[in-house]
């Protein structure tokens, strides 16, 4: 299995609060990789630098052959907007627009016509089994709907990385066992690479391969089988 995303000896600190001690991590083309963790142990700040939204300290980020943490934040942004997919606890979508719009602003950001963005985004949201919510707003779904929703919008430009943090920690148990079997369905059948933090077990055993992150450091496999 070739690498797509590697982390060497990344350290991060918070001014006198370290979080990450030199995490060394490899994630493999295709891989879904759950990273795991109690409260406080780096688990979101070492997905940020995975995504480019943080800068480590030290340390070396690639992805798809490219350094991250030496792009500046216009090449990163540009990279995120086409390679990386971001599925967030909250989903945090935009209240003020429905749910097609939500899933099309990606491809609106990167110049696609409105009606084109519009169709790929009804096409997601079929595809995650939420098209009957394409109109509505988010404050007009459940909550197990808003994040196939996010899903569907992290999924539209058919990036090579999806990075989910918490997908389904706001859910309860029967909801993020249908998020996550639908992510895990579409993902595979595209051959998308899925980063995600839980502290959920349940969540974890739909990953391929499971790292623990205790103390800033990457405990276990680090690299795929």
């Amino acid at each position: 299995m070739s690498a797509l995303l590697e982390a060497r000896r990344v350290v991060k600190a918070f001014g006198a609060t370290p979080a990450l001690r030199g995490v060394d991590l490899t994630v493999g083309e295709g891989e879904v990789l759950a990273i795991l963790g109690p409260s406080g142990s780096g688990k979101s700040t070492l997905l940020h630098c995975l995504a480019g939204l943080t800068v480590p300290d030290a340390g070396e980020v690639h992805l798809g052959g490219r350094r991250l943490d030496t792009m500046d934040d216009a090449s990163r942004t540009a990279l995120r907007r086409t390679e990386l997919g971001l599925v967030f606890q909250y989903g945090q979508l935009i209240p003020e627009l429905t749910a097609a719009e939500n899933v099309a602003l990606p491809l609106l950001f990167g110049k696609r016509r409105r009606a084109e963005a519009l169709a790929a985004a009804g096409t997601w949201l079929d595809r995650l089994g939420v098209a009957e919510v394409a109109s509505q707003r988010p404050g007009e779904l459940s909550g197990g709907q808003q994040q196939r929703v996010a899903i569907a919008r992290a999924l539209v430009t058919e990036p090579r990385l999806v990075i989910a943090d918490e997908p389904t920690g706001s859910l309860d148990s029967v909801s993020a066992e249908q998020v996550m079997e639908t992510l895990l369905s579409v993902v595979r059948q595209s051959g998308t690479t899925v980063v995600l933090v839980t502290h959920d077990l349940r969540v974890a055993s739909y990953a391929d391969r499971e790292v623990v992150l205790r103390d800033g450091l990457a405990v276990g496999a680090g690299v795929p089988a």
